[in-house]
């Protein structure tokens, strides 16, 4: 009975393991909240019968366990040093000739990531297991906050991994959602205790509690962006870091991309911009790292920065004003957006007279209301977003805003998505959809039609000669000279334009389509990899999550797209239509065939090759890369201190590849180097 009830209780922790994986990693889960909750409670009641079977890295020690005395100073093993920021596009262009210069011109590659508005934090393992986690302090010593960090869901007690690192050091951001503070605020408010402000100040005063029952109620969250003191990593830059840690189950940061030069990252920048206000946790800036370690460490440090790093944060400007009404908007993903009607005012330099609101649930945290006095701010000269209400102007009892049921365009019943904060439209052919995912089709970074802007868009779907992607390309000169203020030539160039687009090749198809979590660097290195669609199409959900700096979600997402309807159902559609589903590569690139049909997978510390180089060298033969070992894995090139994939590829049998057996397969009676 002891035996049995040891497995029942070991196979309970690592169920429960899984599914918060799958749940706050993957976004994918398998089972409802209440059967999560009913797993967590039979769990509970074992470790109450069997103490001696007790852990304390148990599930169940989410809710915290007794509080501390006091919080201690712990020195850190790596300085946590601040981050250099700078509010001007040139001072940021200025940084990165700065970098050029001291790698002797060379254009170096960048990461491009979103500085979460939280509280930063160190979270230290051991083998596996969680043993420590602090605040940044001064930098050379912070709190231990372990007894906090253990109350966050998405934080494992232990890694995911067999093969471990010796010592695993992340550090990242502890956050707090809107959606939660909202929540949060209701208790306090029903408490008679005072409302948090925002949600860094909930964060920041719930993260240094010495009771960790607190902290467990207000649902924190944590991003890891940054690595600290490590033993046993196999990754050499960046985005292969946060590749490494998403596989041991720690929340990697979302939207991070890399970018062959800092002008392409800068760009970027621009995107991200817009990307924020679709999120429901804050952000204040956007941070640019070198994607490569060994760079790093030739720059160094200063006293208190890195050099290798700078954030570009948005200058923010205030502006008071009315609200006059309160609109919705329907996103090409359905997703219900209210927008506040402003009375026009000035700021930073151009006049405001909408915002958008986000969700539902912030205009009931922020308690917005139509006639309200309110305070607008627009960051980085760029987002006009409402930042509170000055209830003390208000001057009589303003109804609250009675958010709709049913969409403003097609009528279908509104339902809320799977965190339950946004509100979308379930209905794919909503006339509204179909607008916005046309818009974004025509776009320069998708399709780059030219000719078919906005007002073209309404017009074709309002007239009903387009219902989706496809139709584009069926539509006459004729059909579009009937339109209002479309004239014989520019609707003969406009179509001219819309045929043109069907050369673009597969990377700009995927882009345009706007597959969940499939943006446009993820989609040049899924076409890059692939080749067509039919390869992708064949490809397993586990191929898909192989491909360097792609993972699990963004697979799933696409895996989904290209097998589901509709998605398959309108890649169809646009082959049928003729549109390209190919990625040439140019010639020059194919040196060979020598690796056609191989799949390689590099680790350890090279010497004769950078990690880019190698796999360059890899594609330009015809092989594909590969970031984790498996079955499918053919050849592992492995330089020094190679680690579990060098284990792994011994235990599967693959064979392994020193650096100068690889350039003697590349080229068998002349060494490279």
């Amino acid at each position: 009975m002891s035996k049995r009830t040891q497995q029942q209780i070991e196979q309970l922790r690592s169920d429960l393991l899984r599914h918060n994986k799958l749940y706050y990693i993957d976004a994918q889960p398998e089972i409802t909240d209440l059967e999560y909750d009913q797993l967590l409670k039979e769990l509970h009641r074992l470790e109450q019968l069997y103490p001696e079977y007790d852990s304390p890295e148990s599930p169940t020690k989410r809710v915290g366990e007794q509080p501390v005395d006091h919080l201690v100073t712990v020195d850190h093993r790596l300085p946590m040093l601040s981050i250099d920021n700078t509010y001007n596009l040139d001072e940021l262009r200025k940084f990165g000739q700065r970098t050029k210069d001291a790698f002797d011109g060379r254009e170096s590659e960048w990461a491009v990531e979103l500085k979460i508005d939280g509280v930063a934090a160190s979270v230290i393992y051991e083998n596996g297991v969680l043993v420590r986690a602090l605040t940044r302090g001064n930098g050379v010593q912070g709190d231990d906050i372990t007894h906090n960090i253990r109350t966050i869901a998405d934080v494992p007690l232990r890694l995911l991994s067999d093969n471990p690192p010796d010592v695993l050091e992340v550090r990242g951001e502890v956050y707090m959602t809107n959606h939660d503070l909202a929540q949060i605020n209701e208790r306090q408010i029903s408490r008679g205790d005072a409302s948090f402000k925002n949600t860094r100040n909930a964060t920041a005063g719930s993260i240094r509690q010495l009771d960790p029952r607190i902290c467990a109620e207000r649902r924190l969250r944590m991003f890891c962006h940054g690595i600290g003191y490590c033993e046993g990593i196999h990754s050499e830059t960046h985005m292969q870091f946060l590749d490494e840690i998403r596989s041991y189950g720690l929340p990697a940061s979302p939207f991070v991309d890399s970018f062959d030069s800092f002008e392409a990252a800068i760009a970027h920048c621009e995107f991200l911009t817009q990307e924020v206000q679709d999120i429901d946790f804050e952000v204040d800036g956007i941070v640019l790292k070198l994607n490569q370690f060994n760079q790093r460490d030739a720059l160094g440090n200063t006293a208190k920065s890195p050099r290798w790093i700078v954030a570009y944060k948005w200058e923010r400007y205030e502006a008071i004003t009315r609200l006059n009404n309160i609109t919705v908007q329907v996103g090409k993903t359905g997703a219900i957006t209210p927008v506040a009607e402003l009375e026009p005012v000035e700021l930073a330099g151009t006049t405001v007279s909408r915002s958008s609101l986000h969700n539902a649930d912030e205009i009931e945290r922020k308690d917005i209301r139509v006639g309200d006095v309110v305070v607008v701010e627009k960051a980085g000269k760029i987002i006009p977003r409402v930042v509170r209400v000055e209830k003390h102007e208000r001057k009589s009892n303003l109804p609250k805003f009675p958010f709709p049921t049913h969409c403003p365009e097609c009528d279908s019943a509104l339902v809320k998505d799977e965190g339950g904060v946004y509100i979308r439209c379930p209905n794919y052919l909503c006339p509204a959809q179909l607008r916005e995912r046309l818009r974004f089709y025509a776009t320069r970074n998708a399709m780059d039609i030219e000719g078919l802007g906005d007002k073209l868009v309404e017009q074709l779907v309002e007239a009903e000669l387009v219902s989706g992607y496809a139709d584009l390309y069926r539509l006459s000169s004729d059909q579009v000279a009937e339109l209002e203020r479309m004239g014989d030539k520019s609707s003969k160039n406009v179509v001219i334009n819309i045929q043109a687009s069907k050369t673009r090749g597969l990377a700009k198809v995927l882009n345009a389509l706007s597959i969940r979590h499939v943006g446009a660097q993820v989609a040049a290195t899924i076409a890059k990899h692939f080749g067509s669609l039919d390869a992708i199409r064949k490809a397993t959900l586990e191929e898909l999550s192989e491909i360097n700096e792609i993972g699990e979600v963004i697979a799933a997402s696409l895996h989904r797209f290209v097998h589901h309807s509709p998605g398959s159902d309108i890649l169809q559609e646009l082959e049928n239509a003729g549109v390209v589903m190919t990625e040439a590569m140019a010639e020059e690139e194919q040196i060979s065939d020598v690796f056609a049909g191989k799949t390689f997978v590099v680790t350890g510390t090279l010497t004769d090759f950078t990690r880019d180089q190698i796999h360059e060298l890899i594609v330009q033969h015809g092989g594909k890369t590969s970031s984790s070992v498996s079955g499918k894995t053919d050849y592992l090139v492995s330089g020094e201190k190679a680690g579990s994939k060098l284990a792994k590829a011994q235990d599967l049998g693959v064979e392994i590849l020193s650096e100068a057996d690889f350039q003697r397969l590349i080229a068998p009676d002349n060494l490279l180097f």
